[in-house]
């Protein structure tokens, strides 16, 4: 007899992940692969490891080597996707970078090459997704990766909490208009998550114990804390959840 757990099971279904050769991006796509699914492994860097675990789990697993600041990249990465596993049905858009600067010294090139990654590459490859969806009459999960920043301001990360403040928005629009369709589109809000991104805060004494006294639960979260988040927006469980972000935070935000 089927039970709720059923609804988690992602078997015979295809994701892919960018930014998965390491951190957040990683552990997404172990996850997916836990609850059955087969995988497409966007990165810059070499995704191994990653495509070393989905074969220890028995699923198929593609490497597709882009950089998603390149207007043809979304285009590409969805036929090559198709073409490699015959069918796409989750996406993740968890690619992102960061650069650190004082409002008054951000240059336009810092500014400009985070919004390339963090929102233009997510819409330009969610639009793609969703296109071959519509044409193939199939429905899909979209899953954006956004940020506290989503939802604060910060210091010195404007172009990152600009970026991530607007992929937030378009994930509000995208469901509007896409779940009609029988496509969700959702986002995950890591909270402060050990990765390479955070190494310079966890590094600087003050700041790394300034952070954990406001986290409720008391520590960094790892990337591994994902995991359950991002099978639950990918699976048939949250079909009736659309136009959400989820705080993953060990309740920052509550404070």
């Amino acid at each position: 007899m089927a039970t709720v757990l059923d609804e988690f099971r992602l078997d015979g279904r295809v994701a892919i992940v960018t930014g998965a050769s390491r951190g957040l991006g990683a552990a997404m796509a172990l996850g997916l692969a836990e609850a059955g699914a087969d995988l497409v492994l966007v990165a810059r860097g070499d995704a191994a490891q990653v495509r070393k675990g989905a074969a220890a789990l028995g699923r198929r697993c593609q490497s597709i080597k882009a950089d998603l600041a390149e207007k043809a990249a979304a285009a590409k990465i969805v036929s090559e996707a198709v073409s490699a596993m015959g069918r796409v049905d989750i996406l993740v858009n968890n690619a992102g970078i960061i650069r650190r600067n004082s409002f008054l010294d951000l240059t336009e090139e810092e500014w400009r090459d985070v919004f390339d990654v963090n929102l233009d590459a997510a819409f330009r490859l969610s639009q793609q997704f969703a296109r071959h969806l519509v044409a193939a009459k199939s429905p899909g999960k979209i899953i954006n990766v956004a940020s506290m920043l989503s939802f604060q301001g910060g210091i010195r990360v404007a172009s990152y909490t600009a970026a991530k403040s607007a992929l937030n928005g378009l994930t509000k629009i995208m469901a509007n208009e896409l779940a009609p369709l029988g496509i969700n589109v959702n986002a995950i809000a890591p909270g402060y998550m050990a990765t390479d991104v955070t190494a310079p805060l966890r590094a600087d004494e003050a700041q790394n114990r300034a952070i954990i006294e406001r986290i409720p639960a008391g520590r960094w979260g790892s990337p591994e804390d994902l995991k359950g988040a991002v099978v639950f927006l990918a699976s048939r469980a949250s079909d009736y959840v659309h136009g959400f972000t989820l705080a993953v935070d060990g309740g920052w935000l509550a404070r």
